[in-house]
């Protein structure tokens, strides 16, 4: 069940565009408050808020320098939204590679017995 709430509160927490763009933010480096809010159209403490809500779903960690609060990606959010995706997508290459073999075996079928019928 927690990996569960990992990665649905991750997704969630994502689904805010201004979310969005602070965790896009951090993805480049670590910065503080003053630098995620720099070029963002929400107040100084709704970017708090924000990133209350990503560090509260493990897509961020801050760490404190002095009087400074650094924000940087948590890799394991981000590692529970992979796993969830990575599901998918393991699930599809398999559902290709069945289908992929049903095919070659038709096709295998068909020629065979288009030369039998050809050998007649």
């Amino acid at each position: 069940m927690q990996a569960f709430q990992n990665y649905n509160s991750a997704f969630n927490a994502l689904g805010d565009p201004t979310r969005r763009a602070i965790f896009e933010k951090l993805a480049s480096r670590p910065l503080s408050v003053v630098h995620i809010a720099e070029g963002l159209t929400v107040s100084r403490p709704a970017v708090s808020q924000h990133l209350k809500v990503l560090r509260e779903a493990k897509l961020i960690s801050m760490v404190q320098q002095g009087t400074r609060s650094i924000y940087s990606v948590n890799s394991d959010g981000v590692q529970a939204m992979r796993d969830y995706l990575d599901r998918f997508w393991t699930e599809s290459l398999e559902n290709f590679k069945q289908i992929a073999e049903q095919t070659e075996k038709l096709k295998t079928k068909s020629n065979a017995a288009n030369k039998k019928r050809s050998n007649r």
